[in-house]
């Protein structure tokens, strides 16, 4: 015998009715059946503390965290083009201060970080091409990030340091109007981006000058 129209659709009606009421937290998922069900809100305090915080800022390097800050990105990336440096700040065993400056800055110099004016006069326009002009702007490149970068964390103010280039002058830092500044070359810290276990990562507002 069959059933009417009518007595069909209360069944359905039923069935539907009782599947959503079986999902976590009452939610339903009428665009896609397949998508995965909301689960159901943790408990306003875990069972194991320990694993809710966050891992203590010491076991944080400044490997892990020189790209989060996309103002920085470009000098960010020449660090990790560095074999040495991309090293020195993997490590928990070396300090660094890192000396980052804006993207606008690297932008507004003459010329790439990777080129030398004096190599143009000697090698001409092609002076950067083949294996000996990659390594001649790779040398270029290695100056420029070491340059910026202080062997020294804590870095105290008035403490006179040499970054990482050999033959490097010393620079420090003062206060000035309530703001870091570099010196001797004037140069305005924007903000410190990281304090991490192997060092702190400061914003400059220019590149050094370390011709």
């Amino acid at each position: 015998m069959r059933l009417s129209a009518v007595c069909c659709l209360q069944i359905l009606s039923a069935t539907a009715f009782a599947h959503v009421a079986t999902r976590p937290n009452g939610i339903r998922s009428e665009s896609d059946p397949q998508l995965p069900l909301m689960p159901a809100l943790p408990p306003s305090k875990p069972s194991d503390p320990q694993q809710s915080q966050p891992p203590p800022q010491g076991r944080v390097l400044i490997s892990d965290v020189m790209g989060r800050d996309r103002s920085i990105n470009i000098f960010a990336s020449f660090t990790r083009d560095i074999a040495s440096i991309s090293s020195r700040l993997d490590s928990s065993l070396e300090n660094s201060t890192v000396l980052a400056p804006l993207n606008s800055a690297v932008e507004r110099l003459p010329r790439k970080p990777w080129e030398d004016p004096r190599e143009y006069d000697a090698f001409g326009a092609n002076a950067y091409e083949g294996g000996d002009g990659k390594d001649r702007a790779q040398r270029n490149l290695r100056r420029f990030v070491e340059a910026h970068v202080v062997p020294a964390s804590p870095w105290a103010e008035k403490e006179k340091v040499k970054s990482l280039l050999d033959g490097d002058r010393e620079i420090w830092w003062e206060m000035k109007d309530g703001v870091k500044v570099i010196k001797p070359d004037d140069i305005e810290v924007q903000s410190i981006a990281s304090r991490v276990g192997n060092g702190e990562v400061w914003i400059l507002k220019e590149t050094r000058n370390y011709a």
